[in-house]
């Protein structure tokens, strides 16, 4: 399938990303995990997607969940309005200018980046940092 985004077009396998999604999906709700970690990688190294537009693609996929979330978060009165407000339009301005400094930065930076990110959000989750 050929993909157009800002005047690039990029050739996808459909087949390996519905089987790989699948999978990640099984194995992400049976242990009880995100699958956005596992995602990036297949979308970037199997469907050979430029991070640029992976991100913005990870980020449209957990939206509908974060909505979910909030709203249910909301319902039982753990929700921060004010907290929301001043990340709500931040999250925005940043969706849209992450992907344009990633698009004038090399890939390997890019991908070095988020390997940095994911080692500190994994040193993190260990109690070590």
């Amino acid at each position: 399938m050929k993909i157009e985004f800002w005047g690039q077009e990029f050739q996808v396998n459909m087949v390996v990303g519905c089987i790989g999604g699948f999978l990640i999906a099984i194995m992400s709700s049976m242990f009880g995990f995100g699958g956005g970690p596992f995602m990036v990688p297949l979308m970037t190294v199997a469907l050979r997607l430029p991070m640029y537009l992976v991100v913005g693609s990870s980020l449209l996929a957990i939206f509908f969940n974060t909505t979910v979330s909030t709203m249910r978060h909301y319902q039982f009165g753990n929700f921060d309005l004010y907290f929301f407000l001043a990340m709500f339009p931040a999250a925005i301005l940043g969706g849209y200018i992450a992907p344009q400094i990633a698009k004038r930065v090399s890939p390997l930076v890019v991908k070095r980046i988020a390997c940095v990110g994911l080692i500190l959000l994994a040193l993190n989750l260990l109690g070590v940092y």
